[in-house]
């Protein structure tokens, strides 16, 4: 089915940016815009700002740009059509479809085939706990014996999947589900056999039977994946049972509770981080609901930008395992290799989250965690100090350890906060660490400069190999310290001696480029076009003549070079001749991806005038009181451009021809164009030479 095109509109105008982006991601207020840390990449500062008034965003750091669809789009990495949906449910609004032809039928998008299989396992599982014999007998005492009230498992929508090999199969397919799909989502397993080359025949069953389910969430509240717990004491099975990876489900960049958690992480700005399922569901029914899991897989970057998203404060309360706590202090360094703030709390032995709150209740809990909560500092001191004890070997080892760490961090007016720490609780001299500090950051960027180089020879010979062989890359247990080291001829030996080896190119440099006098121009005419194009360009002297008006008949006849501004020009000439004046929204809502994100580009305005100038009544005209001058100004420039073009043309004509009534030709041209670059330096008020 396809969505009505009146639905599609009254999406739009409900969706507002700020409330759709602020889902994700915190924001505030600067100016007329609203800014935040890009949620696409990685960033320390923000450089994503969002424009309820013109309802668009755009990073400038990554060049992400968009509407409030696109952003779902891009964030949730849906289809237009699931995007739309998204909204819709969002804003309460129902969706009038047309009939999609077979073809289209057959066309729907994978990824939201999947969504809608692994939702329907979500009610499936959940009516098998409310309403099947089996799992009021079963599962049902199992979360009441946990604590867990009504109210918290639908929150959750916590399930059972029942003793059976296929029953959930079955009833999929007998609800028109395709098996495909659901071995594809991760709910059913397919007992191969060699000769069959189809599902036909082949032998099917359940991914999860006789466990009690925990869907997991991403952002938006879609169900991805399953987490599945045995009810048995048997030690041939796993206790915990988790959905494959999947077209939908990347476990390195999922946050179990994340969806149920981000209002309130937002709120309270500080993100807690626990180990389990069970740990989230008892501290958010405690009333603590800043609170999620990294679901049994070690903490990731990816997962923790998608914390940082709504908090730079991050607190991970361990159990009291010490040999888990240290396997874990790696991704401690990780997060403030990110740049945020993260502090330590251990439970008492024998005590997780989850019996903890239950013991001792929730104010009790908080209390808690805000008396014990300890920097990685002081944490790794505690931790290790007693280990090491006056063995000055392992005291050194362990002052290194906590540099190292300090080294990672961005921010320079914390590194220096932490030297300071470190030296006084270790008793060492500051300049000592910091001397080591800066051994060890030397150190990363000769390995990175290595790894770089190693993979960019890798690359190398990857594009000289035959088509369809692949280079694999090296296994990550290797340590290349202990291999061979090599002279920069003997690494490059593989080239003639007098060939120099391919420079690896810079990044920067290799994706952009200094743009040209005429596509300067260009870009500047179509962003008056896409801004101000429905405005009259003068008011007072020329009522009701609009800037597109007076800009299309000036530029009459001439077509620029830019593909895409020469697209957004004949949109603008095409729908003017039909007595259309395209407005702002037409550009930043157009469904052509490349006229979208030009058009959002430029509208979007990067600074603002300083709130102290408004304060103290200073002045600053606006585009809207400027308009005619900077549509003249514009106007002469890119006349100007084409006309400097032509006379390098004719220049180039006169040098390659003998004919000499051509030349003369030619050069009568030349003076034409001479008098025009005479006349419009004179308007622009510039100096050319003789």
């Amino acid at each position: 089915m396809r969505i009505d095109p009146s639905t599609i509109e009254r999406i739009r105008q409900s969706a507002d940016i700020a409330d759709v982006i602020g889902d994700y991601v915190s924001l505030k207020k600067k100016g007329a815009n609203l800014w935040a840390c890009c949620p696409f990449h990685g960033e320390k500062s923000p450089s994503f700002s969002v424009s309820p008034a013109k309802g668009i965003y755009k990073c400038f750091g990554c060049g992400k740009a968009g509407d409030s669809i696109r952003f779902i789009m891009d964030i949730e990495g849906l289809g237009y059509g699931e995007a739309l949906r998204h909204l819709a449910k969002k804003y309460g609004i129902e969706i009038q479809e047309t009939q999609l032809t077979d073809e289209q039928q057959l066309a729907q998008n994978e990824r939201e085939s999947l969504l809608i299989a692994l939702n329907y396992a979500k009610n499936y599982y959940q009516n098998n706990l409310f309403q099947h014999d089996e799992g009021q007998s079963i599962a049902y005492p199992y979360f009441k014996e946990r604590g867990f009230n009504d109210k918290t498992i639908r929150t959750f929508e916590l399930g059972y999947s029942l003793d059976s090999w296929d029953a959930f199969t079955k009833e999929a397919q007998k609800n028109g589900y395709n098996l495909d799909i659901l071995v594809k989502a991760g709910l059913t397993i397919l007992k191969t056999n060699e000769n069959e080359s189809t599902y036909q025949n082949q032998k099917t069953f359940d991914r999860f039977r006789n466990r009690v389910t925990f869907p997991i969430h991403n952002v938006a509240g879609k169900v991805i994946a399953f987490g599945a717990r045995i009810l048995k004491n048997d030690k041939s099975q796993a206790k915990y049972l988790n959905s494959p990876e999947t077209e939908v489900y990347h476990k390195s960049n999922v946050l179990y509770g994340i969806f149920q958690a981000k209002n309130a992480i937002r709120t309270k700005d500080v993100c807690y981080l626990v180990e389990g399922y069970t740990d989230v569901i008892s501290l958010h029914q405690a009333g603590i609901e800043n609170v999620v899991a990294s679901s049994g897989t070690s903490l990731t970057i990816e997962q923790i930008r998608l914390i940082a998203r709504f908090t730079q404060n991050i607190t991970v309360l361990y159990d009291g395992d010490p040999a888990g706590i240290k396997a874990s202090l790696r991704g401690m360094d990780m997060i403030l290799e990110e740049g945020l703030n993260v502090k330590l709390v251990v439970f008492p032995e024998g005590e997780d989250p989850d019996s903890y709150v239950q013991k001792i209740g929730s104010e009790a809990f908080v209390d808690y965690i805000q008396k014990t909560a300890s920097d990685f500092i002081t944490f790794k001191a505690e931790l290790f100090l007693k280990e090491a004890g006056n063995d000055p070997f392992k005291r050194a080892e362990l002052i290194k350890d906590m540099v190292a760490s300090i080294s990672k961090i961005p921010d320079s007016i914390k590194r220096s906060v932490f030297f300071q720490k470190t030296a006084n609780l270790m008793q060492i001299d500051e300049r000592v660490l910091i001397s080591e500090s800066n051994k060890i950051t030397l150190e990363r960027g000769k390995q990175k400069e290595k790894d770089t180089q190693r993979e960019s020879n890798r690359q190398r010979l990857q594009n000289d190999l035959p088509s369809g062989v692949t280079l694999s890359k090296p296994k990550e247990n290797i340590n290349f310290d202990d291999l061979p080291s090599f002279s920069e001829e003997e690494e490059f030996s593989g080239f003639p001696m007098d060939t120099p080896p391919p420079k690896t190119p810079n990044p920067v440099e290799s994706t952009k480029s200094v743009p040209s006098g005429i596509t300067l121009q260009e870009r500047e005419c179509v962003r008056l076009l896409v801004n101000h194009g429905f405005k009259d360009v003068d008011p007072v002297v020329a009522p009701g003549v609009t800037l597109m008006q007076y800009i299309l008949s000036e530029i009459e006849g001439i077509n620029f070079e830019t593909p895409i501004y020469q697209r957004i020009l004949s949109l603008c000439r095409a729908k003017f001749l039909e007595g259309i004046v395209l407005d702002t929204n037409y550009f930043i809502s157009h469904s052509d991806n490349a006229i979208q994100q030009e058009a959002i580009n430029l509208a979007t305005e990067r600074y603002a005038a300083s709130e102290i100038w408004l304060k103290y009544e200073i002045i600053v005209p606006t585009e809207d009181d400027k308009l005619a001058d900077l549509a003249y100004q514009n106007i002469l420039r890119i006349k100007k451009a084409f006309n400097d073009q032509q006379m390098k043309n004719l220049i180039q004509q006169m040098a390659t021809t003998n004919d000499a009534a051509e030349q003369t030709h030619l050069l009568s041209l030349f003076m034409e164009a001479k008098a025009i670059e005479k006349q419009i330096a004179k308007e622009l008020g510039t100096v050319i030479g003789r």
